[in-house]
């Protein structure tokens, strides 16, 4: 087949098809798709979006990113870090399940789209080696654990507070620890038991699936659910009218102020462009921006409160003969005589028009039936700016998670991998989900590993994934129903525990304190940016590049003796080599460019005061790898500055790329072609035919064969 063609159409490889390929990728494809479903249902919900996001994340980019990608076994999908990323991003911006939010989703998903496509077309994959294994490897335990706490008030069927600070929200759930729903967390903690046996006694079964079977028939056949509503005029008693009255106001009063900074933030923008940051105007809003961020967290203090309140007072129903609610009373405070339901209720999603009643637990409700809305997505160009900055994070770490596992199976199946072609497979696949209302998706392992261990031999696997999700999609929805949230919660607790690796973190301090200082400040800015994920990875980013500028500004320089076989080595090493008063050898490891080169004229200079016979400097170059303009400008001034002291510089064993840079720079004339050397034997060899006799008696001196 034409190699141009397949360059465009990577798919067409796995042509011809052979009957037993088929079989064994469709069985792989069932197989991952089982397990897929439930887990995209908890991942979306994971992001912010309602459960059933998760399917159409399933279905086109899955199939999209196999075909265009390079890796036969690598399953794209919905995963937990990418998921949580898109909340952090997301919900600063609007909240989380809104109309807005899920537009600006999806919007999200074709910037990423966008940005590793343009990387995979100008073969730039090597900008993801900018968040090194430390960095991610700190911020993906970090991650991990904010994953697992996010699920935790699921778990324990309370609610969770949403604002700027993660760890004042979980410290939340935990202070609701005494109104945990029992049947709630029997579901959630049951379903982990579950898993963990299937997954320690009989592996090769699906836990996922046949946790979420079992607790949807057991949610369906107890009415696990078992919810109603009301409007503020069926409460029938005054107390408890007047704290959701309370309830209401402090809501208005959160919605109030999030409308108002909203505004305020628009004006400042404004105003900035306008007339500047340091304009009068310009400081007048951002104080007033800060006294009403400052009202705002008062208010969700607030709210939280008196939503606690309303919680702690658990209610009936007073009904009439077919079931809807006529009145709403405290538990002990109905009259005598009137019909009420059977269950005790809590207030829960209090509006301005009423309220929900919940009995039971929380189940994933209705799915729409059928294929997603296809239409291009809604691009919001005010808020470009903070979500291109998180659209890059998630398209580097997206990549990177993916590139990491199809890897990781290369090496297994000794398949050739082309990391470009997997930025355009996993990019195109992103594209394809913007237009398939799917928020960000990528390589997952565990997914991954199931492919191969079914056996796939190619990305049909991962077209019958998503033929199966579509089958899901268009007749299947009904039958989730019933699955309840806290199973959910239990899928992504039990998938996110694999990603907590600690000895990662230790291996890279191992290696070196810098690296593992990256991973250690990278998981805990993680975690105390929280929700704001991507500051963290920036911060780890940021400070990885700034601790390898700082090892390379001094990297290692060793003066060198003479060795009883003729070799240099480091007289640091080995004390007792002998040295030549008339000529200096110096190895230098490390590329001279703007960070390190004065580094390097300081060592020189420094080494030469102590030697004040010294004649020739040689310079063992077989260490530097590059040189730019400032390395060759330093250079430059110290060959004349050592000439005028009569001291000769001398190189020995440059690089072709090193040698460049001095005859572009004409650097090579200053220094002399005839001072520089292929090897240092050779080098030190010419410097003793100009010593003469000078030098007769050195001990430097080339090592002359022992006479027989």
């Amino acid at each position: 087949m034409n190699p141009k063609l397949i360059r465009f159409l990577p798919f067409l490889r796995w042509f011809p098809l052979k009957a037993d390929d088929v079989k064994i990728n469709f069985l792989a494809g069932l197989t991952v798709a089982l397990v897929l479903i439930p887990q995209s249902m908890a991942y979306a919900q994971l992001a912010g979006l309602p459960a059933y996001f998760g399917l159409y994340a399933a279905f086109l980019p899955v199939a999209v990113a196999a075909m265009w990608g390079s890796s036969n076994q690598l399953a794209t999908g919905p995963v937990a870090v990418v998921s949580l990323l898109t909340a952090s991003s997301v919900a600063t911006l609007a909240p989380p399940g809104s109309e807005q939010f899920i537009a600006l989703a999806i919007m999200l998903t074709f910037l990423v789209a966008l940005i590793q496509l343009t990387l995979g077309i100008f073969k730039l994959g090597v900008v993801v080696n900018f968040l090194s294994h430390p960095v991610i490897v700190g911020f993906t335990n970090a991650a991990a654990i904010i994953i697992g706490l996010s699920q935790v008030s699921k778990i324990l069927g309370v609610s969770m507070p949403r604002s700027e600070s993660f760890i004042h929200d979980i410290l939340g759930v935990f202070r609701q620890v005494g109104d945990t729903h029992w049947p709630t967390f029997a579901m959630g903690v049951g379903a982990m038991l579950l898993m963990w046996a299937m997954k320690k006694y009989v592996p090769r079964w699906p836990g996922v699936l046949v946790a979420v079977v079992l607790t949807t028939l057991i949610s369906w056949a107890v009415g696990f659910e078992r919810n109603a509503s009301a409007v503020h005029d069926q409460v029938a008693d005054a107390e408890l009218k007047t704290q959701i009255g309370r309830v209401v106001q402090a809501i208005a009063e959160v919605d109030r102020l999030n409308v108002a900074i909203a505004e305020k933030n628009d004006a400042l923008a404004a105003v900035i462009k306008a007339e500047g940051e340091n304009s009068v105007k310009a400081v007048s809003l951002e104080a007033d921006l800060a006294l009403a961020k400052i009202a705002l967290r008062n208010a969700e203090d607030i709210s939280a409160s008196e939503r606690k309140k309303l919680r702690k007072i658990p209610v009936v129903r007073q009904i009439d003969d077919a079931g809807a609610t006529v009145a709403v009373y405290p538990v002990g405070k109905a009259p005598a005589g009137v019909k009420l339901d059977s269950a005790e209720y809590r207030i829960r999603k209090v509006d301005s028009k009423g309220f929900k009643l919940v009995g039971g637990g929380e189940v994933v409700g209705t799915i729409p039936e059928g294929l997603p809305t296809f239409s291009l997505p809604t691009l919001e160009m005010d808020k470009l700016g903070p979500m291109f900055s998180a659209a890059l994070v998630i398209a580097l770490v997206g990549f990177m998670e993916a590139i990491s596992i199809a890897k990781a199976m290369a090496a297994r199946t000794k398949q050739r991998l082309d990391p470009n072609q997997e930025l355009i497979g996993q990019g195109l696949g992103n594209l394809a989900g913007s237009v398939s209302m799917s928020y960000p998706t990528s390589g997952s392992f565990s997914r991954s590993a199931v492919n191969m261990n079914m056996g796939a031999t190619s990305g049909l696997s991962s077209v019958f994934t998503a033929l199966i999700v579509l089958v899901t999609l268009l007749f299947l929805t009904p039958l989730l129903y019933h699955l309840p949230q806290a199973v959910l919660a239990a899928i992504i607790i039990m998938a996110v525990g694999g990603l907590v690796n600690i000895e990662g973190v230790r291996h890279a301090w191992k290696a070196h304190k810098h690296d593992g200082i990256a991973a250690i400040v990278t998981f805990f800015a993680t975690l105390f940016f929280a929700p704001h994920l991507d500051n963290g990875i920036l911060v780890g980013a940021g400070l990885a590049i700034v601790l390898f500028l700082l090892r390379t500004m001094k990297p290692r320089v060793a003066l060198l003796g003479r060795y009883s076989d003729g070799t240099l080595r480091d007289i640091k090493v080995n004390p007792d080599l002998p040295t030549s008063e008339h000529i200096m050898a110096m190895r230098y490891d490390g590329s001279l460019y703007f960070a390190n080169v004065s580094y390097f004229e300081d060592t020189v200079l420094e080494a030469l005061a102590e030697r004040p016979k010294v004649k020739y400097v040689l310079i063992v170059g077989d260490g530097i790898n590059q040189m730019d303009a400032s390395g060759e400008e330093v250079v430059h001034h110290l060959v004349e500055r050592l000439r005028e002291s009569g001291i000769t510089l001398v190189f020995s064993g440059l690089k072709k790329q090193v040698i460049d840079v001095m005859r572009q720079t004409r650097l090579i004339e200053a220094v002399g072609e005839n001072n520089i050397f292929a090897t240092e034997d050779q080098a030190i060899t010419a410097i003793y035919e100009r010593l003469g006799d000078a030098a007769r008696d050195d001990l430097f001196c080339v090592v002359k064969p022992a006479a027989a």
